[in-house]
């Protein structure tokens, strides 16, 4: 329990439904479908969708989703990959020849099909009871109306709006700067593209005049792009990966995220008494940092679209793990691998809803960077994501940028099985930084006994790129631990990610939590 004397959250508590996400509005959103009778995917729709005019700058209409569902007749897991391809006209070649060594990440050859408008209409029809109609109901509210931008959110923008171009500057700052803490920003270009979409279904965006819309303004600044490329934008039922650690099985969505890497991080993890060390002491970010390493470069070897994904059974194996805990010194940091030539990033949104028949949705939806490519279509300013960056040009690489391949994504969905029952949803923001933080969350549930609000509260660290990030939730006692053991320390200018989860109790309520790195909160009801 945590010192009520001291600044924190406790956790939420509620016996019918729960939504945890990263803007309030968005949670009471989610819970009003659930009350007017929707299933939890119904109400995680409608807070996603509200996200991206909640949070523009980590979020939308123009960017991917995955998800993890739980039906309540069923402890079964499905998965969905609502993530777009590349175009049919794009190589790796074309852009080696254009003397490039990396996909360039704020431009047009950056910007993938977005596939989550497909995703939530197929979604909707599979696990909802409402409609897609009133799932985007409260989001074309909010994007007519405006919504005052919240402190995370206008941080953000402050950082990163200087990556918008053209349209995109038009449609997402106020004149010539970046919104600001509580002033209102409205988007009703994107209201209406929502409202043809709840009266037409997935075809109003993928063809017709918002089609247009984005291809034509795509193609202005030299891209590649075709009406056909959109209309053939379908995602896919698919199914998930899984992995032990101690009592309970982590859950997570299969290649082209990188789920299963959170799952590697975890079977090395295991090789070490994490539970004898002190939660937030040197030992332990050391031991996890020097396994991140090894597990983030398996990833970088390995994880692609899904039909060019290569040894994902070895990448799940317990002995490849126990080789890889072998490398690890318990006393010096290792040299870390070569700086990836894929783009990572820090930013996406991530919702989960329990309802009250305890269908569980874990669902994540992200543009990639801040803003993604900083390219939003002329007239409806939807703005484009940059996933491309997630692609090599390396020649003959499983992940190497090709015609209608999937890049490897960072965003990962979430879910524990306990003695077969499913326990909770959860997710930790933060692109590269998603595998390190299940793995960090679910370590401190098991190792450490925190709730689930202490393990998301608690300091993190990351070994990204040669150096140790560590939070300021650590002592500077710590910091000095890790740099004598050969990590290059940094305190990260912005927080590691940010986190929501659920948990369903043995007992048939819900725990609920929201991470404070973020604007979000976790309700019920």
């Amino acid at each position: 329990m945590r010192d009520f004397q001291l600044p924190g959250r406790s956790p939420v508590m509620s016996s019918n439904g729960m939504c945890a996400t990263s803007h309030p509005l968005a949670a009471q959103a989610a819970l009003d479908i659930l009350k007017a009778g929707g299933s939890a995917m119904d109400a995680a729709i409608a807070g996603a969708v509200l996200l991206g005019i909640c949070e523009p700058q980590s979020t939308g209409i123009g960017g991917d989703c995955f998800a993890l569902v739980s039906t309540p007749d069923s402890n079964e897991v499905h998965a969905f990959n609502g993530s777009g391809r590349a175009p049919a006209a794009t190589t790796a070649a074309r852009l080696r020849d254009m003397g490039h060594t990396a996909v360039p990440v704020f431009d047009v050859e950056a910007v993938t099909i977005p596939g989550a408008i497909d995703g939530f209409c197929q979604l909707s029809e599979k696990f909802g009871k409402l409609g897609i109609a009133d799932s985007l109901a409260p989001a074309i509210h909010y994007a007519d109306a405006g919504v005052p931008v919240a402190p995370r959110a206008g941080f953000d923008w402050d950082i990163n709006g200087r990556t918008l171009q053209g349209h995109g500057r038009t449609h997402f700052m106020n004149g010539d700067k970046a919104y600001a803490t509580g002033q209102l920003f409205k988007a009703q270009g994107q209201a209406e593209v929502l409202r043809r979409v709840a009266k037409q279904g997935r075809d109003a965006f993928y063809t017709g005049e918002i089609a247009e819309d984005m291809v034509a303004t795509l193609n202005a600044l030299g891209g590649v792009h075709t009406m056909e490329d959109f209309a053939n934008c379908v995602g896919n039922e698919t199914s998930p990966v899984s992995g032990m650690y101690k009592d309970v099985e982590l859950i997570e969505h299969p290649p082209n995220g990188q789920g299963a890497i959170a799952i590697l991080l975890l079977n090395i993890l295991k090789h070490f008494d994490i539970a004898g060390m002190d939660p937030f002491g040197a030992e332990r970010a050391h031991i996890e940092a020097e396994a991140a390493k090894l597990a983030y470069d398996a990833r970088d070897r390995f994880i692609a679209d899904p039909n060019a994904t290569s040894r994902l059974d070895h990448l799940l194996s317990e002995d490849t793990a126990a080789k890889l805990a072998t490398l690890i010194n318990p006393t010096k940091a290792m040299a870390h691998p070569a700086k990836l030539t894929e783009a990572v990033h820090k930013d996406t949104v991530y919702i989960t809803v329990v309802d009250k028949d305890r269908m569980a949705v874990s669902l994540i939806y992200s543009i990639f960077h801040a803003f993604g490519s900083g390219i939003a279509s002329e007239k409806f300013g939807i703005l484009m994501q940059n996933r491309g960056g997630g692609f090599t040009l390396q020649d003959g690489h499983p992940n190497e940028l090709g015609p209608n391949k999937r890049p490897m994504h960072t965003i990962i969905p979430g879910m524990t099985r306990r003695n077969g029952r499913i326990e909770m949803p959860f997710g930790v923001m933060g692109g590269h930084y998603q595998p390190n933080g299940h793995a960090r969350v679910l370590t401190n549930i098991e190792d450490f006994g925190l709730d689930p609000q202490e393990a998301l509260d608690a300091p993190r660290s990351f070994a990204e790129d040669g150096v140790l990030k560590v939070e300021r939730g650590y002592s500077d006692a710590v910091r000095q631990e890790l740099a004598d053991l050969g990590h290059t320390v940094e305190i990260p200018v912005g927080p590691l990610g940010g986190a929501q989860a659920i948990r369903i109790h043995p007992d048939g309520y819900l725990v609920g939590a929201s991470d404070p790195r973020k604007d979000g909160a976790a309700i019920g009801y």
